[in-house]
This record gives C-alpha cells, sequence and structure tokens, in this order.
C-alpha cells in the first residue's frame, strides 16, 4: 500500500522570522482528506564542542517556551547562503569563545517529524582557539566545560532535557567509552 499523501490545498497562518506556520489539506491513501499543521523552521546547527580528552562544552541560558534555564550544547541558526560548518564555527566563537582548528559533519537529526521540518545537523569540534564574536543582541548565556561522565549523569538523572543536548552527550560519551 502507498502511503503517500497528496497535499490539496495550503493555508498559510503565520510568517515569523525562525518559523512558519502552514495547514495543509491533504488527500490519505484511502482516498478520505486530512489536515496537517506544519511548522517550517530554520535549519541548524549543534555542536560538540571538546574541551580536551573527555569534557564539552555546554551552554547555561533561560528558554522562554518552557520558562527554564536549560544546559545544551553550543548552537545555531544557519544564516541565508551560509553552509551549516560555517554556522558551526561561527556559532562556537559566538557561544562559547573559541573557534575549532578541527571540525567535522557527523549527522542530521529531525526534531519531531510528525509536525515540523526542523533539520540539525552535528558537528563535532576539536582542538579550539581562543576567538571570541559578539552574542547576537538577544542572547545572554553562561558557557562552562564538563567532564562526559558528568554531563552523562545529568542525562540519565534528568537534568538535562533538551534533545539536541542528549544526543550530543550519548554520542560524546560513546566516543569516550570506545577509545
Amino acid at each position: 500500500m502507498d502511503n503517500y499523501e497528496k497535499t490539496i490545498k495550503v493555508d498559510n497562518i503565520y510568517e515569523g522570522k525562525i518559523l512558519s506556520l502552514r495547514v495543509e489539506t491533504v488527500e490519505m491513501p484511502d482516498k478520505k482528506y486530512s489536515k496537517r499543521e506544519i511548522v517550517d523552521h530554520v535549519k541548524g546547527v549543534g555542536i560538540i564542542a571538546f574541551d580536551g580528552e573527555d569534557s564539552i562544552y555546554l551552554v547555561r541560558q533561560y528558554r522562554k517556551a518552557i520558562d527554564e534555564f536549560t544546559l545544551e550544547i553550543p548552537a545555531g541558526l544557519v544564516e541565508v547562503n551560509e553552509k551549516p560548518i560555517e554556522t558551526a564555527k561561527r556559532e562556537l566563537q559566538e557561544e562559547i569563545g573559541y573557534k575549532p582548528l578541527d571540525i567535522e559533519y557527523l549527522f542530521d537529526m529531525h526534531a519531531s517529524p510528525g509536525f515540523t521540518n526542523d533539520k540539525l545537523s552535528f558537528f563535532l569540534a576539536k582542538n579550539l582557539e581562543e576567538s571570541k564574536l559578539e552574542l547576537d543582541e538577544d542572547e545572554f548565556l553562561e558557557k562552562k566545560s564538563y567532564k562526559i561522565e558528568d554531563v552523562y549523569n545529568m542525562v540519565i538523572n534528568g537534568e538535562i532535557t533538551d534533545a539536541k543536548t542528549i544526543i550530543a552527550v550519548m554520542y560524546a560519551k560513546r566516543l569516550i567509552d570506545e577509545k
């Protein structure tokens, strides 16, 4: 059975700086109709930034959507005509004050494909060299280096709830364990 849904109609509801919302009327394989609420989101990057052999940098920042402070890997949105690897380099300089001498693409993640096309590319950064860029005007954050084992325990204990950071910590832990 072909499970493809054919779009019949698109209603654009909201257009913002980093996301837009549309409602699509779709024809399903059984010829019935349904509506899909879809959030289009600007592509982003997340960086596993190693501080030495067994520590990574995290940033602490307030997130209004959940009304809490979070610990997260350095991350940011890809600007128009910018390659994701360049975004990763820029974000490291803005958020933790270092540029990577070694950086490599790891993989992509779709945050929640049931309602958004939000896609995050992960990078691994090593051999960091001090090189500070100014934070974005609406960013207020603190950086700190954490031992992988400690941050892994924060994930297991539910202290870290940000999905991209959980994925990054599990990946970093695997890298350390494989040594």
